[in-house]
């Protein structure tokens, strides 16, 4: 595995026994991933696609059934390499699992004197950026506030990763901002890796630069996101009259819908192709238009594998 990801796996997999499920459940079925160093990293799923069995196998909160899984390299399965992975990794889940009766000055002080690598600099930064009062219990912080103070601990102790489970769960848009222009702001200056799963697209679009979409426990599509965007395409091809019943040979075009004079298609390749079959159709018009995220998600969790 190389030294340009951070995180690495390969035919991953994860199987959880029950007494009333014959031969087990499949949350992982052969999931290979790579996390590039220095990346804000993207991972989309719907719910039970196993972004959080992920999640757990790479902190070692859980053991893979089979496959591998490397974190800077480190193998997750050893004990050893488990602890210091732990380490070297900063993780917020959706939770925001904190000690509701110390005041946010003991638990940062509380979580200070575990990390020899604390940096004061960026407790101090966050703690005035973030405007968390220092003699506030946590059980009586907002929401929004939890997860400030969660991103502080997390951010000051000087992880090289950052993994983050539902990170903006539940804030006010303008809270929302605030915590997404800290992540760009910080990886720009840190040189830190973050791992972001989520289920708010446009919050992954506006800051990641590569994406993965988990579905069923195996990743159907990863890429850059921008190499996504000029990969996938809708074509509108309107007609003079009736649009006539498509049928496109060329490989690529994922959905076709026709509804009256307009044909409009879903493709992830071969769009001058298509666009040839489509004026081989009498198409009076042909429009190549860019696709969201959003679509591109829909398309792969919707679609049939």
């Amino acid at each position: 595995m190389s030294d340009a990801y951070v995180i690495e796996t390969s035919d991953l997999r994860k199987t959880y026994d029950g007494p009333s499920v014959a031969g087990g459940i499949d949350a992982l079925r052969g999931l290979s991933l790579q996390v590039p160093r220095g990346s804000i990293f993207g991972f989309l799923g719907k719910n039970g696609a196993g972004k959080t069995t992920t999640i757990k196998v790479l902190l070692g909160m859980a053991h893979a059934t089979g496959g591998e899984a490397r974190v800077f390299g480190l193998p997750v399965r050893e004990r050893d390499s488990s602890v210091a992975i732990r380490r070297r990794t900063g993780f917020v889940s959706e939770d925001k699992d904190l000690y509701d009766l110390m005041t946010v000055e003991q638990i940062i002080r509380f979580t200070a004197s575990f990390y020899s690598s604390w940096r004061n600099d960026l407790e101090y930064r966050y703690l005035r950026s973030f405007e968390l009062p220092p003699d506030r219990k946590v059980k009586d912080l907002s929401r929004g506030m939890r997860t400030k103070l969660a991103l502080l601990l997390a951010l000051s102790r000087g992880a090289e990763l950052l993994i983050l489970d539902e990170p903006t769960s539940g804030l006010d848009p303008a809270m929302t901002e605030e915590v997404l222009q800290t992540l760009v702001t910080h990886v720009a200056s840190q040189e830190m890796t973050v791992f972001l799963s989520s289920h708010h697209l446009t919050h992954v679009e506006q800051i990641a630069d590569r994406v993965a979409i988990i579905d069923r426990g195996h990743i159907a599509v990863s890429g850059a996101l921008e190499d996504l965007r000029e990969t996938y395409r809708r074509l509108q091809l309107v007609f003079d009259g009736d649009a006539p019943e498509p049928a496109f040979r060329t490989a690529g075009a994922l959905r076709v819908e026709r509804r009256g004079r307009v044909i409009t298609v879903l493709c992830n390749r071969g769009v001058d192709q298509i666009s040839a079959e489509a004026r081989a159709l009498g198409a009076a018009s042909i429009e190549v238009m860019p696709v969201s995220l959003k679509e591109i998600f829909l398309e792969t969790v919707n679609g049939e594998n």
